[in-house]
């Protein structure tokens, strides 16, 4: 196949092109204007999302595109400012394909653009899934628009497919990569009462997901791309330390967690989404990785 994918130097995007090209597929980097490769294209094509330039014709002859990019949602505290790009960077973007791909006579079949569990929002107990409503707040308000975004290419009659990933567990980057070192310091501990759901999925998991997406016709509009077992996050912390042989004795009361991180906090530590990732499953992916400690293993 000939991919195009954008957000190709992140965590999931590089390990999706590597994995392409490693079974002899062309992996196309999109690569972003202002971005640290935006004057090497020599492997891709360059895009613009702030000046709204992609041309339609680089799109043609491709097989499929894989959207990945967007504005890291963990990387600082949120002020308006962070929020807005990050909501623009996603909705932008994604508009942006979509109407690249409507504008060719014949598009790629297959559009991948990348939404997450943030969908769901804050639920608590309840199961969720793909046919569940949608949940309140920023993330959910944001995961919202960004699947609305690719209606263009829906409308051309491109197959469009939005994973929801959950949290991406790899020891390379993401959350977990964060955590090691106070983990390994002894400094771990449950965030604010420990309850509350995460539904997490290896990153191998998520690059054979997506390589799943692209290749199974049955699979349109939202899919959960999370592992079978979901855990709270006492258990999230209690298997991390014994993967790491390390006590999680130092808890980080709810008060703390709101007062570092304000209101990303709420959403991306606190909140509880318990997601339902079968519709996966049933379309015939077997997960590699269906346990945390598994997981957890494999990377540290």
């Amino acid at each position: 196949m000939r991919v195009a994918v954008s957000g190709a130097s992140g965590l999931v995007g590089s390990a999706l092109l590597d994995s392409l090209r490693r079974d002899g597929h062309e992996a196309i980097p999109m690569i972003r204007a202002g971005s640290e490769n935006s004057a090497d294209t020599a492997e891709g094509f360059a895009w613009d999302v702030e000046e709204g330039r992609l041309d339609p014709e680089d799109l043609r002859g491709l097989d499929a595109i894989v959207h990945l990019a967007g504005e890291n949602i963990a990387s600082g505290r949120w002020s308006e400012a962070r929020k807005q790009r990050i909501r623009n960077s996603r909705v932008r973007g994604t508009r942006l394909i979509a109407e690249s791909l409507a504008a060719l006579g014949e598009p790629p079949p297959v559009f991948v653009s990348a939404s997450a569990i943030g969908f769901y929002g804050d639920r608590g107990d309840d199961w969720l899934t793909e046919q569940s409503l949608l949940g309140e707040g920023f993330l959910a308000d944001v995961c919202w628009r960004w699947e609305a975004a690719a209606e263009a290419a829906r409308q051309a009659g491109v197959r469009v497919v939005h994973p929801r990933f959950g949290l991406i567990v790899s020891g390379r980057g993401g959350a977990l990569a964060r955590m090691l070192r106070p983990f390994k310091l002894g400094a771990g501990g449950i965030l604010g009462k420990g309850a509350q759901w995460m539904s997490w999925i290896h990153l191998e998991d998520a690059v054979g997901a997506i390589r799943h997406l692209l290749v199974t016709e049955g699979l349109k509009g939202p899919v959960n791309i999370v592992s079978e077992n979901p855990v709270t996050n006492r258990e999230f912390t209690k298997t991390l330390g014994r993967v790491l042989s390390r006590p999680t004795i130092l808890p980080m009361p709810m008060a703390m967690v709101r007062a570092a991180f304000g209101e990303m906090g709420d959403e991306l530590l606190l909140a509880s989404t318990r997601v339902d990732g079968s519709l996966l499953r049933r379309s015939g992916f077997v997960l590699r990785f269906p346990d945390l400690e598994s997981a957890f293993r494999s990377e540290v």
